[in-house]
């Protein structure tokens, strides 16, 4: 039997979303301006009922139930679930939950298993998870006044990765909404061959405080910050199976209308592959990308404070569970937000956002010492990007007073125009290496008048099994952004070797060539425009 708290309104889920925001932070479209406002609720809905949900294997998972006010016996409500994110509890989405209940939802929220008070182990979206889901909607259609044929999903993190799965394993599942999440777990913190240290020791450490690791996971998770080549097939299969990308077809073929948002910057689940797998995606969908970091776009509306993010999120739900004629379905289903300019763009899929291609060529032969940080990185995991969010202020560096020992530096010639850049800048060039494995990272900036880089993108490689002195060919995508160059700016390409982001494998006395040749030309081919 649930413990009602009607006392506990929107106000007090305001109170304890923000006790929670920093550990949120941890974890972790645009509203159609001529739209006419929908009619407020004739009462607020009462607050949550806490209860005990049975998750499978037998575990219990902790959770909370929002019902409209005025739910009669045998009435039938859109239902949405949320489970929550890596390492919160489940009043995480107090205030959202709230929101939608005055609206007309039924809205379960669960601590995902494995974490607080939910039993369990962390699975790490899992099979176990996916049952989990399963056996919530069970228990709320059997509990709670919730229409079997109008289920969604959402959730930020954790909770959008597990939404996404389900969405290819459950077929009662009509809406998602999967907010700074991932599509596939190996591009997100092994892109580019190289672990992302800072993101993954995060993960673990915030599941050690919060919760209980599994076996697999304390195994896996060791190999990958230990560098146990030796078992990255069984860490990439590990990872696979935890990747909506690998349900495609199930996906696809149940049908569910997919929203999708993120931020340009997220250190834990970059954007690339995300815009990747909403490209294959036959349903009715739609993606939306703003600055930020790892689940700062939709922070505020954790507070209950008024966010773009959580607004376009109800409003697909209503689209697509309600069947409201609310306009979303007919704007482009891509909209993004610059890291320079407060207003939105929409294109009407990702191919065409980044249409126009510049070459930068990255003419001559360059020769830098590993081991050493030149002073060009990316930042740090969840704060670099989160200041450029709100402060505009991005990873900085000295163009000119980068050591050139250490450091590659390419420049592009300087733009009489402002410029735009849009989407994925890709790198083509020829490296040797002294040593069999090695690591680099790119760095594109938006390098001022006194040689101030302003950091645009980055992205890192690493490699294994080379043969000394002999040349080989290398692509690299840098992570999507959004960014306006100012006129009388250049362009600047920076290549060194290590970055705090990653865990970098030069060894001892490494050495890095880049070279062009006639016949293979070394480039920067970056997504830009004039303004």
């Amino acid at each position: 039997m649930g413990r009602p708290y009607p006392a506990l309104r929107t106000t007090a889920s305001i109170a304890t979303a923000a006790v929670l925001f920093a550990g949120a932070a941890l974890t972790a479209a645009p509203a159609a301006a001529a739209l006419p406002a929908a009619p407020a609720p004739a009462a607020s809905a009462p607050g949550p009922e806490f209860h005990d949900i049975p998750g499978s294997g037998g575990i219990t998972l902790k959770g909370n139930v929002f019902t409209p006010a005025g739910a009669e016996p045998g009435s039938k409500h859109p239902l949405i679930v949320l489970p929550t994110s890596w390492g919160m509890p489940q009043f995480e989405y107090f205030a959202q939950a709230q929101e939608l209940a005055d609206s007309g939802y039924v809205v379960v929220s669960y601590t995902s298993r494995g974490f607080w008070l939910s039993g369990g182990e962390i699975e790490v979206a899992g099979p176990p998870d996916l049952a989990d889901v399963t056996s919530v909607i069970d228990w709320a259609l059997a509990n709670t006044p919730s229409d079997p044929d109008r289920i969604g999903m959402g959730g930020v993190s954790y909770g959008a990765g597990i939404s996404l799965l389900a969405a290819g394993h459950d077929k009662r599942i009509k809406a998602v909404v999967a907010l700074s999440g991932w599509a596939d777990l190996i591009e997100s913190i092994y892109s580019g061959r190289t672990q992302h240290l800072q993101a993954a020791a995060l993960l673990g450490g915030a599941g050690l405080l919060t919760g209980r690791p599994s076996e697999e996971l304390s195994r896996t998770l060791a190999s990958f910050l230990g560098s146990d080549l030796a078992k990255e097939g069984n860490m990439i299969a590990w990872g696979k199976k935890r990747s909506p990308a690998a349900f495609l077809d199930e996906i696809n073929a149940n049908g569910a209308a997919v929203m999708m948002g993120n931020a340009w910057g997220d250190t834990i689940f970059p954007p690339n592959q995300y815009a990747s797998f909403y490209e294959k995606l036959s349903g009715p969908k739609r993606l939306e990308f703003r600055p930020g970091d790892h689940a700062t776009a939709e922070a505020t509306g954790l507070l209950g404070l008024p966010n773009d993010t959580w607004t376009d999120a109800h409003r697909w739900f209503d689209r697509y569970l309600k069947g409201e004629r609310n306009g979303i379905d007919q704007e482009p289903p891509v909209q993004l937000k610059s890291r320079t300019d407060s207003g939105y763009e929409g294109y009407p899929d990702w191919k065409s956002v980044g249409a126009a291609q510049e070459r930068i060529a990255l003419d001559g032969t360059q020769r830098i010492l590993a081991n050493v940080d030149s002073g060009a990185n990316g930042g740090l995991v969840m704060l670099s990007n989160a200041l450029d969010q709100f402060v505009k202020l991005p990873p900085l560096a000295s163009v000119p007073l980068l050591p050139r020992a250490f450091a590659g530096v390419w420049q592009s010639g300087k733009y009489a125009a402002p410029q735009h850049i849009r989407g994925t800048a890709r790198l083509h060039t020829t490296v040797t290496a002294n040593k069999e494995s090695g690591t680099f990272v790119a760095y594109l900036y938006d390098e001022g008048p006194l040689g101030l880089g302003k950091l645009v993108s980055n992205a890192p490689y690493t490699f294994h099994g080379r043969t000394p002195g002999r040349p080989f060919p290398v692509d690299l995508e840098l992570f999507s952004t959004a960014y306006d160059v100012p006129a009388g700016h250049r362009l600047t390409l920076v290549i060194d070797t290590v970055d705090p982001l990653y865990i970098e494998h030069n060894p001892t006395g490494s050495q890095l060539t880049f070279s062009s040749s006639p016949a293979d030309p070394s480039y920067l081919s970056v997504p830009l425009r004039e303004k």
